[in-house]
Order: structure tokens, then sequence, then C-alpha cells
């Protein structure tokens, strides 16, 4: 599967990240947050080594929240620590 990846700025110069599935539009419950593009297309491999792949983003249990919701988030208790983190 492919991802897009969108981040949103956060307090103290950190960022908080969704991947949405390659093409998909964003959820309507994060529509009205300022979210601006990331990296589009990542290959995301889902069938099981796949959550390393967005380490980088610190996306926990991607698979998972992309099967529940549609999309897959940054926890609120890792903000900050993925690309671009002070």
């Amino acid at each position: 599967m492919k991802l897009d990846i969108y981040k949103r700025a956060e307090t103290g110069g950190r960022y908080s990240y969704l991947a949405v599935p390659e093409g998909e539009v964003l959820p309507d419950e994060v529509t009205n947050i300022d979210w601006e593009d990331a990296e589009r297309g990542i290959e995301f491999d889902e069938s099981g080594d796949g959550d390393a792949s967005l380490d980088a983003y610190a996306i926990e249990n991607p698979v998972e929240q992309i099967r529940a919701k549609g999309y897959a988030i940054t926890s609120v208790n890792d903000i900050g620590s993925g690309p671009g983190a002070s």
C-alpha cells in the first residue's frame, strides 16, 4: 500500500503526522485542522513489518489505525519525535 503523509505544527516547533492511503481524501474529523503535505506515495508493507516504515513519524500501530479509522495519526504522547523535531 502507498500512503500520503501530512504534518501539522504543534507547540515548540514539533509536528504531529497523519498517514492516509494514497489518493484518499483527508477524513472529515481532520479537515478543520491545518494539515500540510509532508510526503506522498510512501511505500508501506501492511503485511507485518510495515510498522517500521512509519517509525520516523511516531505513528504507532498504523495498520490497526488505518483499518479502524481510514487513517493513522501520531500519538499525542509521541508528538515531536518525528522528522524535524527539535
